[in-house]
């Protein structure tokens, strides 16, 4: 088992490393790792109701599960923040009444919610934020839930370029990351689209159309996807899917209409 001491020291090491800027993401790596092997040998994790609960004890393991939760985001881990997040559950549940509140909660509440939608999952998240139980107004207030609320409101309606504006509206960093791959989907989405509409186009015009500020960028992108580039007449020629013949079974057609022909002459 971990000595507290050294339970002690290497929390203090995860909140340096976290703080610092930019953030020494292999060093949180190695001393989360470090941590929840010393919380498990101390027997406070996982987090288990109890009747009279350390609730010192009980804060710094919330502290070290969020520094996680956003640690995987910067990393750019969403398995490794699910996890954590469904850690942390029982804090912003169980023990929310008994507990002094965090300032990462609405944050990584946001964030859970915004991966939602990079998913698909829109039930789970309407029936996520139906859960958090906020005041009628509180959603709108709050610029942590008020963002996904409002991207997911975007999208049901269309309206891309709003998506793509919550990129810099974005209350926190981490939230970049996720409306980042919100908009690789759009993007797919919407060159399918210019793939069946156009058989070329511009290249500025092209880039408008898929959120693209960065010639190199759309290069790529246009690459990735089979496009011809040409870069001396500034225009992208789309990969035309080949179209699927259907057989038509023509001597079968002629017979089968020949005998419900003279069906129809005896019928008479």
């Amino acid at each position: 088992m971990t000595p507290p001491a050294q339970l002690a020291k290497d929390y203090n090491d995860l909140k340096r490393a976290f703080g610092a800027r930019p953030t020494n993401l292999k060093k949180c790596g190695e001393l989360l790792t470090r941590l929840k092997l010393g919380l498990i040998g101390a027997e406070l994790l996982p987090v288990l109701p109890t009747p009279n609960p350390n609730l010192d004890d009980l804060v710094v393991v919330r502290d070290i599960l969020e520094i996680g939760a956003f640690w995987s985001i910067r990393s750019k881990d969403v398995p490794s923040f699910d996890r954590y997040f469904s850690q942390l559950q029982t804090f912003y549940t169980d023990y929310s009444s008994i507990l002094p509140p965090s300032p990462r909660e609405h944050p990584l509440l946001g964030l859970n919610l915004i991966r939602l939608l990079t998913q698909n999952r829109i039930a789970d998240f309407h029936t996520t934020l139906e859960a958090l139980r906020l005041p009628p107004d509180a959603a709108g207030e709050n610029a942590y839930i008020a963002h996904p609320v409002a991207v997911e409101r975007w999208l049901m309606e269309g309206s891309y370029s709003k998506v793509w504006g919550a990129r810099e509206e974005a209350p926190a960093e981490e939230y970049r990351f996720f409306v980042d791959s919100l908009m690789v989907t759009i993007r797919n989405e919407i060159a399918s689209c210019e793939e069946t509409a156009y058989d070329s186009l511009p290249l500025k015009d092209a880039a408008t159309l898929l959120f693209f500020t960065n010639r190199t960028e759309l290069i790529t992108f246009a690459q990735q996807r089979g496009w011809q580039v040409n870069l001396l007449e500034e225009t992208i020629t789309f990969a035309k899917k080949s179209e699927e013949k259907t057989v038509i079974p023509k001597a079968k057609l002629i017979s089968l209409n020949l005998a419900y022909a003279r069906e129809l002459e005896q019928i008479v």
